[in-house]
């Protein structure tokens, strides 16, 4: 996992890239962008969305799903509602699906 900026860290010191999703969010003009957290980190979902929505102008879903690891992915859902991007959080960091 890269090294924290302090603008990216939330009180519990995750690490949620918000500076490269906002990066990606913006090369590829995405305007709908899924958020899925697993249980543990949901309780800043709200913190990063908002984040990412004043940094983009993008309009975020939160998931509120459970998530049972990095296969239970919500991409069928995020095709239904036509979402640009899905971003899925966890606790280590995966290959960049963006």
């Amino acid at each position: 996992m890269t090294k924290p900026n302090k603008k990216e860290t939330t009180e519990g010191g995750y690490d949620y890239e918000t500076e490269r999703i906002v990066k990606e969010i913006k090369k590829s003009k995405a305007k709908y962008v899924g958020l899925e957290f697993p249980e543990g980190l949901k309780i800043h979902a709200v913190e990063v969305a908002a984040e990412i929505e004043d940094k983009t102008g993008a309009v975020t879903v939160i998931f509120t799903d459970p998530v049972y690891g990095a296969c239970d992915s919500k991409e069928t859902d995020a095709e239904c509602l036509s979402l640009d991007m899905m971003v899925h959080y966890g606790h280590t960091r995966m290959k960049p699906k963006l």
